[in-house]
């Protein structure tokens, strides 16, 4: 009985639920429950499940699948309950259904894109055709109306090792640069551009000594050991980078950096508390030294550009919008529009299945509707999940503030400023 008491209270300490008042804020802000009624809600699904699914196991609900995780839950709660955590971990523990063939796919972000990168001309012809699109829409229940993103020729890594990586000793300056698979395999412009901004700021860029996906595609499909074994490997590299060679560790994906920071404890059971705080947003960490005098940036004269701020969820739980966006109106050229804080309803792999797709599509279609209304020069967003989401659903293109920056910076007069 001590036993059955003691775990209990472990459990309570671990997931927080207590703290739920049932105010049921979180259900207003779910951006789920208006659309698929199969979802129980963030509150049902969250603190008033874990109650039931302390006492028994036999209590989970496999509805919780619908959970987007885009933690917009936690975000509005009063209490600071950590309802998507609770969700989640709930699924991790208690879900009994095994990863298909299309979930480990999508999943498996490193091998298929070191693959992929190999034939990329073939690979991205035959991904969009019809008959393709409609064997996988049927095999693999990859719905057959999602844009799968293109991937590059070469990876970033390649072209960072051939081109740049000899003189990034020179700088006075340092960081590790944490560049997600997204950059790595589909955009390695956007590396490139990161690396040319920090240098022009005064920065030598290197790569961790080791990089691996940050698991949130392996979390979210149920690929646990292996998200842990990703962990494993990033972690370790970060503590080298901190410790060792002291440079912070700077990433461009707000999911990515969530997930490096706080997933890796709070669902993977990871202990990465002594490198948390050393793990930093490439908008922040610029605004940051900027804030501070410590660089200085020099804009083009004749730069102009109406740009559409969305904020990724993943975002709003860092609260670090405020960096990317005040970065943005430092361009004397901008027209800025800061979007509504809604949700895109990607949620990385989640609306590529053929069963969530049309799910996912009616989340988004505020955010879609409000775009195509400002009729922006192009949408600014730190998500490439919400990238894809966006440009397979309007006709506009999205691009990180790096890449914004890159282009409104006189970099050769930036480099000269900072020297």
């Amino acid at each position: 009985m001590n036993q059955n008491i003691k775990m209990q209270e472990k459990n309570i300490s671990e997931n927080n639920f207590e703290q739920c008042i049932k105010c049921t804020v979180c259900t207003v802000y779910c951006p789920v429950v208006p659309v698929n009624p199969l979802y129980p809600g963030p509150k049902q699904a969250g603190p008033d499940g874990e109650r039931l699914r302390l006492k028994k196991g036999l209590f989970f609900d496999d509805t919780l699948k619908y959970c987007l995780n885009c933690k917009r839950c936690e975000v509005a709660c009063p209490s600071g309950v950590r309802i998507g955590d609770i969700i989640q971990a709930a699924r991790i523990k208690y879900s009994t259904s095994t990863p298909t063939l299309r979930d480990r796919m999508l999943a498996s972000t490193d091998f298929v894109g070191s693959l992929a990168t190999k034939v990329a001309p073939i690979t991205n012809f035959a991904l969009g055709l019809k008959p393709a699109k409609a064997v996988m829409d049927a095999v693999l229940k990859v719905d057959k109306h999602a844009k799968l993103p293109k991937y590059a020729s070469k990876t970033f890594e390649s072209w960072y090792r051939k081109n740049v990586m000899t003189f990034q000793d020179s700088f006075k300056r340092h960081v590790s640069f944490f560049h997600g698979c997204s950059t790595n395999y589909n955009y390695p412009e956007l590396g490139k551009e990161f690396v040319s901004v920090m240098n022009a700021l005064g920065y030598g860029v290197h790569l961790l000594e080791k990089e691996k996906c940050c698991g949130v595609a392996l979390i979210s499909n149920g690929m646990i050991d292996q998200a842990k074994k990703n962990a494993t490997v990033n972690i370790e590299s970060i503590r080298k980078s901190v410790y060792e060679r002291q440079m912070p560790v700077i990433g461009i994906s707000s999911t990515c950096t969530l997930t490096l920071r706080d997933e890796y404890h709070h669902l993977l059971r990871m202990d990465n508390t002594d490198v948390r705080d050393h793990i930093d947003l490439a908008t922040r960490f610029i605004y940051r030294l900027v804030d501070e005098g410590k660089v200085k940036l020099v804009f083009k004269k004749d730069y102009k550009a109406k740009i559409a701020y969305h904020t990724p969820c993943h975002m709003a739980k860092l609260g670090w919008s405020i960096f990317s966006t005040e970065l943005l109106r430092m361009i004397p050229g901008v027209e800025f529009t800061m979007l509504d804080s809604t949700c895109c309803g990607i949620a990385g792999t989640y609306g590529f299945k053929k069963e969530n797709y049309p799910v996912s599509q009616a989340i988004g279609k505020p955010l879609f509707d409000q775009i195509n209304s400002v009729k922006p020069d192009f949408v600014a967003c730190e998500c490439e999940t919400c990238k894809w989401q966006i440009e397979m659903s309007t006709d506009y293109q999205v691009k990180n503030p790096i890449t914004i920056l890159a282009e409104a910076l006189d970099l050769v007069a930036t480099s000269e400023a900072n020297k």
